[in-house]
């Protein structure tokens, strides 16, 4: 299929972009980056600049498409309680601009529909008693960026009744690892913030409390696999939503784990607790018995090898 990649050029947009074009898809990679601006060495057939804020953009960047990874968002927690109305606009009014797109082209086309695969996050379910999170859990997001990836959904599954797109969502946990020497730059987030440390680029890990909250990993390519499999399944009129995480692992877990890969020591500083949940993770099955999909890059020290060769190559 010609399968356009919104946010290509991110972390996980560089790892999805490989996994389509082994499995012989055209990608085509929508940036927002200015032409000519250097971009990330990757599979594609073809680059357009289009923007999620431009909806005059989105409708030459649909157009002779086949399907879609829609991947481009802002993604930060901490920072969606600064900024709640660019989350707003990006993550669900950019994905409502995106589907407009879609449906003109849906009906441009003599009515061919396009099938869609979607980023989401385990942050629409916010803190759900029962663990692991299974795709029943009631969503109830508890950040701004939550709250605009849940409307984001909820309108790519609206618009299926209409049969101009098919929908797969796919919900990740805590995306981490490297593809291709593209690991993730956002230290905000613990095993980029803990390769940091480890390289000499910041003095310290800052735990809240004794370390002992769990979360679940997947690696970034372990993910991109479930996109082309999410592709392959996804049909016209339908829509689907998959759960995908593969290992949990508290913060003193990813620290003992950087120091046991890098053979480097890892600095923490212990601040007071946070109320925050004890665990949070990944009920799978689903995604396991419907696309046969299971993690194979997902363990711990795998995970944290990856990124770390993408920290060092870096820098050398």
């Amino acid at each position: 299929m010609r399968v356009l990649v919104t946010g290509a050029y991110g972390f996980v947009g560089n790892a999805v972009v490989r996994r389509l074009a082994e499995a012989g898809h055209d990608v085509i990679a929508m940036t927002h980056r200015e032409a000519g601006a250097p971009l990330p060495p990757a599979p594609v057939a073809d680059t357009v600049h289009a923007d999620l804020l431009h909806p005059e953009q989105l409708r030459e960047a649909v157009r002779g498409v086949d399907a879609m990874c829609h991947l481009a968002a802002l993604t930060r927690v901490r920072e969606s309680f600064e900024r709640p109305d660019d989350y707003a606009a990006t993550n669900h009014g950019g994905t409502e601009a995106l589907l407009d797109a879609c449906e003109a082209e849906f009906v441009r086309t003599g009515f061919r529909p396009i099938r869609i695969v979607q980023a989401s996050t385990a942050a629409v379910y916010g803190v759900p008693e029962q663990q692991p999170i299974d795709e029943q859990a009631p969503p109830r997001p508890t950040s701004p960026y939550g709250t605009t990836k849940l409307a984001a959904d909820e309108a790519l599954i609206r618009r299926t009744s209409t049969g101009s797109v098919g929908a797969v969502i796919l919900r990740a946990f805590n995306i981490s690892g490297a593809v291709a020497g593209v690991g993730d730059p956002d230290q905000t987030r613990i095993i980029p913030k803990a390769l940091s440390v480890a390289a000499g680029q910041a003095p310290h890990v800052d735990i809240n409390g004794d370390g002992s909250a769990v979360r679940d990993f997947v690696h970034v390519d372990d993910l991109a696999r479930a996109y082309v499999l999410a592709l392959q399944a996804c049909e016209p009129g339908t829509h689907a939503v998959y759960n995908v995480g593969a290992t949990g692992a508290s913060v003193s877990d990813i620290v003992a784990a950087t120091e046991r890969v890098t053979g480097r020591t890892v600095s923490v500083v212990h601040n007071p607790p946070k109320p925050e949940p004890p665990t949070l993770l990944a009920d799978t099955a689903l995604v396991r018995r419907e696309l046969d999909w299971k993690p194979e890059r997902s363990s711990l020290d795998e995970i944290i090898a990856d990124a770390w060769t993408a920290v060092t190559a870096a820098g050398s």
